[in-house]
């Protein structure tokens, strides 16, 4: 018994420092990236500064470099992306676990898991070569002739429909993140006890209170996290946002416009880059980037820590 009992102690001691060693890893692994880009991005943050991330020029010939455009594309169509993708996403969750028949939870769970297994880059060419062509002969036109003239959000819809452009990026954005938010927050909302749901149909509570008042509050912290989840893949995504953003360098008040996204730059022009000092910059975006997800995660940590003491059940 002894034996067996100091066996298992050690056995305890060799898997606690072996997990201990891939966390360290992990840090040493995220340290070393943060090194390599600072040491990369040195030779333009040490001639630009600060301005850097407030000027929107972007000319190799000059070696004249900013990274406001594609700071500027990436939140907006992330934000766009989220503005879809969330309501879409909770609709489909709620669907799943609440309304759908349970003969077509499984099939339609899965069909909207496999959007996630589909290439960014299968996304990027059916955006271009169908979306992007359907969005500017029907979709644009229509947008833009009963919102174009619409105050202060009327300049968000003016220009010529290009089909491709910010908005495009966005949508397409939405439609991939998609399948990562609604089944993060599907397996949420199926943790939820049913007695909890039971007790609320009980004393007379439609679906919508028991959603709102059970559902909710018991799973507001993994939802959260889902939307997280969402809005980092809608921060980094390359491939599908190069393909329709358009990869203009230039701020347009319209939705409607072409422009660039950190990643679209990366992209487009890490393979060209000639000199030290173009070089430099596009790493420079590439830290850009990275300081933009770890703040977007702090946020979402501190988001949710506060809301793990506020998980109260109201019926």
């Amino acid at each position: 018994m002894n034996v067996r009992l100091h066996h298992g102690l050690a056995m305890d001691r060799l898997f606690f420092h072996t997990a201990r060693i891939f966390a360290w890893a992990v840090l040493a692994v995220i340290a070393a990236i943060i090194v390599s880009l600072f040491a990369g991005a040195a030779p333009a943050l040490k001639k630009f500064g600060w301005g850097f991330l407030t000027s929107s020029a972007w000319n190799p010939v000059t070696e004249d470099f900013g990274a406001l455009v594609a700071i500027y594309g990436t939140l907006i169509t992330s934000a766009i992306a989220m503005l879809i993708g969330v309501p879409i996403s909770f609709g489909i969750a709620l669907f799943i676990t609440e309304l759908c028949p349970h003969a077509l939870k499984r099939p339609v769970g899965i069909a909207i898991e496999l959007l996630a297994a589909i290439p960014s880059i299968i996304y990027g060419m059916w955006g271009l070569f169908v979306f992007a062509p359907l969005l500017g002969d029907y979709i644009q036109p229509w947008i833009s002739d009963h919102m174009g003239s619409l105050p202060l959000v009327g300049a968000l819809f003016s220009g010529p429909p290009l089909g491709i452009g910010i908005l495009t990026a966005g949508i397409i954005l939405a439609i991939m993140v998609i399948p990562f938010m609604s089944a993060v927050m599907r397996d949420m909302f199926e943790i939820v006890p049913a007695v909890l749901k039971e007790s609320a149909y009980g004393i007379g509570a439609t679906t919508w209170e028991v959603i709102r008042h059970v559902v909710l509050p018991y799973t507001r912290i993994g939802v959260a996290g889902g939307i997280m989840l969402g809005l980092g893949r809608a921060l980094g995504e390359t491939m599908a946002v190069t393909f329709v953003v358009g990869n203009a360098n230039r701020i347009h008040a319209s939705l409607f416009a072409p422009g660039n996204t950190i990643s679209s730059t990366l992209a487009n022009e890490f393979t060209e880059a000639v000199g030290r000092m173009y070089t430099s910059s596009l790493i420079a975006l590439g830290l850009v980037l990275f300081l933009i997800t770890f703040i977007v995660l702090a946020m979402a940590k501190i988001m949710l820590w506060r809301l793990s003491g506020q998980g109260r059940i109201r019926v």
